[in-house]
């Protein structure tokens, strides 16, 4: 079976959706076709781990836009396909069904999977990953048989599950291999604040900590051994948040550069004629990270990528200059991330974490490069102000929770002599 699209979209999410609307926003008129790996139509995936998993959200206002949407807008959804092969001689892929599509552009969306974690008894029947809809779906089928549940990673999906999983009444331990959470994220001082936040809602942190197997016990659930120790954890669920690896082995496999995902240019063009990538899994120069290349998994990434590369198409180009953001739900804590900490050398704390709210701003060459704020949205909102342009605002003046980043961005650049 042969099918033929102007623009062939892999990757039913966030950024691969995104492409389709913008192309039609932009009076695309060619055809449009997204290849899907599951079974539904596009759908966000940031309220999976928080409202989704609580029951605070139903599964239809995940979706992204209604089923009638796609073909109001004559965009072709193709679900339940995974795409094996990509051809770009014949400007064809393949499906593992067998079945053959043809492009004129071809937009890699395919985002990651999980990664697993590399232990034996991975593969228990209780172990359990949070990225797709039928992941939580099948957590929150059992959850009225779980009482002990084992979380294995200490990142944002690790510890808003545990969030979510305290507030339901589970008893939670949550293992972490580093000397602290959030560690590939934040600096100490956001780490030491969320540690003991999640201590006092009743979740159980090891750090410094590795699980060497996982055994399976005879009815439900699992003891986990640790790493040069005696002990074992028993537990009915055990859930893993240790990252994701992006999906790129068909690209490669198909002659493009790969490095920790896609290499694309500032279009998102990959090394492949007509062939772009975009979301988790490309792996761009970002110029709020001083040119260095970055994988950004996040909503704004996947949003903006899939925008620039709508504009080349019809082109009418535009670099990707997005500054990132990220956020995350914890309890009553909402986290809000701007800008990207790489290479910082100092740190200015902006408030008292003790009145659980607060904002950590960070550094480089005396500029402000990033902004972590809890329960403070106006320094979050304010912050963009002063990130990255050029200007060295005073650390005492930004200590100061009382002077709004506004001011004291414009105050900087009033003061700041020309070049």
């Amino acid at each position: 079976m042969s099918d033929q699209f102007d623009v062939i979209i892999v990757g039913a999410g966030q950024a691969g959706a995104q492409t389709a609307i913008s192309l039609r926003q932009g009076k695309f008129t060619g055809s449009i076709g997204i290849i899907g790996r599951e079974d539904y139509f596009p759908y966000e995936r940031p309220p999976l781990s928080k409202e989704f998993l609580m029951g605070e959200k139903d599964e239809e206002r995940l979706f992204l836009r209604p089923d009638i949407f796609w073909s109001q807008n004559d965009i072709t959804v193709l679900t339940g396909q995974t795409v094996t092969d990509v051809r770009t001689n014949e400007k064809q892929i393949a499906t593992f069904s067998g079945r053959t599509i043809g492009y004129q552009k071809l937009v890699w969306a395919a985002g990651g999977d999980p990664r697993p974690l590399p232990i034996p008894g991975a593969d228990a029947d209780c172990v359990r990953y949070i990225r797709t809809l039928n992941d939580i779906k099948n957590i929150r089928a059992n959850l009225d048989q779980i009482q002990h549940v084992a979380i294995i990673g200490g990142g944002y999906i690790g510890l808003e599950a545990a969030a979510v999983l305290r507030k339901l009444g589970k008893d939670v331990i949550l293992i972490e291999v580093a000397d602290r959470l959030l560690g590939r994220v934040c600096a100490e001082p956001v780490s030491t604040f969320y540690h003991q936040a999640h201590t006092e809602n009743g979740l159980s942190i090891r750090l410094n900590t590795r699980v060497e197997e996982i055994v399976s016990k005879d009815q439900i659930g699992a003891l986990l051994k640790l790493h040069e120790s005696d002990e074992t954890i028993d537990c009915d669920l055990v859930i893993v948040g240790i990252g994701i690896d992006p999906c790129v082995a068909v690209l490669q496999e198909a002659g493009a550069a790969v490095n920790d995902g896609v290499l694309v240019d500032q279009f998102c063009q990959t090394s492949l004629a007509c062939v772009y990538a975009i979301g988790d899994c490309a792996y761009h120069e970002n110029v709020y990270a001083g040119g260095a290349r970055v994988r950004l998994e996040s909503v704004q990434n996947a949003i903006d990528q899939g925008k620039v590369v709508a504009r080349h198409i019809i082109e009418k180009p535009a670099p990707y200059t997005a500054l990132p953001w990220f956020w995350s739900d914890q309890y009553d804590l909402k986290l809000q991330t701007i800008g990207l900490n790489i290479g910082y050398d100092e740190t200015v704390l902006r408030g008292d974490p003790l009145d659980r709210s607060f904002s950590l701003i960070y550094m480089k060459n005396n500029e402000v490069v990033a902004i972590d704020a809890i329960n403070r949205t106006i320094d979050y909102a304010q912050g963009r102000l002063l990130i990255n342009k050029g200007i060295k605002p005073d650390a005492d003046d930004l200590a100061n929770p009382l002077l709004p980043l506004k001011d004291i961005a414009l105050n900087s650049v009033m003061q700041t002599p020309p070049v």
